[in-house]
């Protein structure tokens, strides 16, 4: 049980190793994964994502602890559990970021992450219905299509937000994210594209990598400070997976944080009130938490949503009819089909709000939908200045750690969340969607655009996660950060992470693009290293 190179984690960032460092037929990789495999049919359907988040066996089922941010509430966390981590469950919506994202990583001293660097990765990554082009990849394996399925209500908040004098966008993934559009999407012919799919389906007979599912990483194993194996359980029994040359964490803000400092490297006097021996003091472990926390304003309408087309035997016979005969219809649908990248002030240099536009609504979306027509128009801050931290509970990595997410901390993100509701609002007061609207369902008519107190304690008590967790192993050249531009954990040799958490601020989108892309970039300078 030994190999060249070992990967904790078989999610975005995680299959993207597994292929580009087993595609060396000179060394030997394990990639190891704490869930199944992908075999359930609801990870393959697109629409399965409203499955797949309430099941523990695909999903980690995290929570957060009581967020003074959100008037005391707790949220659900859901992050992937199986081959292709959080991409075989999220909602498929393919997002890079803003260049300006990545030009700031290398100004504060991430040599090789400006947008100029990084832009190759997105391309060789993404195979774009539209083909190559200077900005987009037409020849990689992730799928990337534009949403089949046109709903009337999202065509009108469109037109809305036009009239509002915001300018449409065909390709936010192109030269610029500012503007209002359609999401794109990682699927194809009707299937999702997840990590799995994309990195890792093609190569599994490849001789010299090894798969591991079920298999739960306790912690890395260190001989003075060089990491030398991953220890965990395995089918039951305890194991130990030796790496000759490197150990990569890939997984996630949550699991690779969590693994760090079970294994001894974190900040010291937390660690040791678990009766953990401190391998590396570094008090940045598992701090830096940031997330995208969305407001869902609702809106009552008088056109068909999938609230109610949704319901009946009759209805859901359609609807299965038509994806198993066509690959096409509700089935096929990403979580959300209209976005917009927008500024809630005009000396703003970049978009600071993001929409989600999505043709139904519910109070819990892990409960089911509202039983009358609606539609939701979720707003996020897009570069929140909060930050929170994971924390361990338990010495057992069997046990969650506590997640303070710290929402709504600063003075801006209050301020942005309320003027993201409130562009909500003036959008939907235009004539192309207004026609269609019967009634604001939430906030409501009792909350008034000029009172910001009520606005915001609305967000405080409905507002939730948008599943885009980042940054608590940050990435910097400080001595308080926790891995170095190549990726490198500061301290200790032969560790690398390779996800999310190495995000020193939060990307300006969803979060999946840009993990493959981390996953790219990791595997070049992986066998980079290797060869010199």
């Amino acid at each position: 049980m030994e190999f060249d190179y070992v990967i904790v984690g078989a999610g975005s960032a995680g299959c993207v190793l597994a292929n580009r460092l087993s595609a060396d037929s000179h060394c030997t990789v394990a990639l190891l994964e704490a869930g199944r495999r992908d075999r359930s049919p609801w990870i393959h359907i697109p629409v399965g994502y409203f499955k797949t988040i309430k099941n523990p066996a695909l999903n980690w089922m995290y929570r957060t602890e009581a967020d003074p941010g959100l008037n005391g509430r707790s949220l659900n966390w859901p992050r992937g559990k199986t081959l292709g981590g959080s991409s075989s469950i999220n909602g498929l919506l393919y997002v890079r970021g803003q260049p300006q994202d990545y030009d700031t990583w290398r100004q504060q001293g991430n040599v090789g992450w400006s947008w100029e660097d990084v832009l190759p990765l997105f391309k060789r990554a993404e195979a774009w219905e539209d083909g190559e082009s200077a900005l987009r990849g037409g020849l990689g394996p992730l799928a990337v299509t534009r949403s089949r399925k046109s709903w009337k209500i999202v065509d009108a908040w469109v037109r809305g937000a036009q009239q509002a004098g915001f300018a449409y966008n065909p390709d936010y993934n192109g030269e610029e994210q500012e503007g209002v559009g359609y999401f794109q999407l990682t699927a194809k012919d009707g299937l999702r594209c997840s990590s799995a799919k994309a990195y890792l389906a093609p190569i599994r007979e490849r001789g010299n990598l090894s798969v591991m599912t079920g298999f739960l990483t306790s912690r890395v194993l260190f001989e003075a400070k060089r990491a030398v194996a991953v220890e965990g359980t395995h089918r039951g029994a305890q194991t130990v997976i030796r790496a000759r040359r490197e150990i990569i964490l890939a997984a996630g803000a949550i699991g690779s944080a969590q693994i760090m400092m079970l294994s001894g490297v974190g900040p010291g006097d937390h660690l040791s009130q678990h009766g953990i021996s401190v391998v590396h003091e570094n008090g940045s472990v598992g701090k830096n938490l940031q997330d995208h926390l969305q407001a869902r304003p609702v809106y009552k309408c008088s056109v068909p949503t999938i609230n109610t087309r949704t319901r009946g035997l009759v209805n859901l016979t359609k609807i299965a009819a038509e994806y198993a005969l066509r690959r096409s219809g509700p089935m096929t649908m990403a979580a959300s089909l209209g976005t917009g990248y927008l500024k809630t002030r005009p000396e703003l240099e970049t978009p600071d709000i993001q929409f989600h536009i999505q043709p139904f609504s519910a109070d819990n979306p892990t409960t089911g939908v509202d039983r009358f027509d609606a539609f939701t128009a979720s707003v996020l801050q897009l570069r929140p200045e909060s930050r929170g931290e994971i924390r361990l509970k338990s010495a057992d990595p069997r046990k969650h750690p506590a997640i303070h997410p710290n929402y709504l901390s600063t003075q801006l993100d209050q301020d942005t969340i309320v003027e993201g509701i409130r562009v909500a609002r003036r959008i939907c007061r235009q004539q192309a969607i207004d026609d269609l609207i019967t009634e604001e369902h939430a906030p409501g008519r009792h909350v008034d655009d000029d009172d910001y107190d009520g606005l915001l304690d609305w967000a405080r008590n409905t507002a939730t996660t948008i599943y885009h967790p980042t940054g608590t192993c940050r990435m910097g050249v400080d001595e308080q950060s926790v891995v170095d531009p190549r990726l490198n954990v500061n301290g200790v040799n032969s560790l690398r992470i390779a996800d999310c958490s190495i995000m020193p601020t939060i990307v300006s989108g969803n979060t999946n693009a840009p993990a493959i892309m981390i996953g790219e970039k990791a595997s070049d300078m992986v066998l980079e290293d290797a060869r010199a």
